[in-house]
């Protein structure tokens, strides 16, 4: 799955199975906030790429181009010195707008540390 270039900075990898591709971002330097948290910014990104991906997943070869439209992201803990994973649930997926939720967790997935509600523009081709 080719995911957008700042999935590369954040060093995400993905973990593929039944439903939705899980995104994993190691816990590194360059997504450090204050001495060992992750940053925010780092997570809300994770939260968008994992969204992403599921839009990508369900449209399979369809081509389409996702433009975040209004990205929403609730913080429910910090992130410690840890990996952690993000989910995309597609709540509803429109001929031109879809609506996804996302969350993020280190070690348990019913424990989130982030969640994310987005609504994204398909351009589709």
């Amino acid at each position: 799955m080719k995911l957008p270039p700042y999935a590369d900075l954040l060093g995400l990898s993905v973990e593929t199975g039944e439903g939705a591709p899980v995104l994993v971002m190691p816990f590194a330097r360059d997504v450090t906030g204050r001495p060992g948290f992750v940053h925010g910014g780092a997570i809300g990104g994770l939260l968008e790429m994992a969204a992403i991906a599921a839009l990508y997943n369900a449209l399979g070869e369809a081509e389409a181009r996702i433009k975040p439209v209004n990205v929403t992201v609730d913080y429910m803990r910090g992130g410690r010195e840890k990996p952690t994973r993000a989910v995309g649930t597609i709540i509803r997926l429109g001929t031109r707008i879809a609506n996804v939720e996302a969350h993020a967790w280190q070690d348990d997935p019913a424990r989130p540390i982030a969640a994310a509600r987005l609504t994204c523009l398909l351009d589709r081709a």
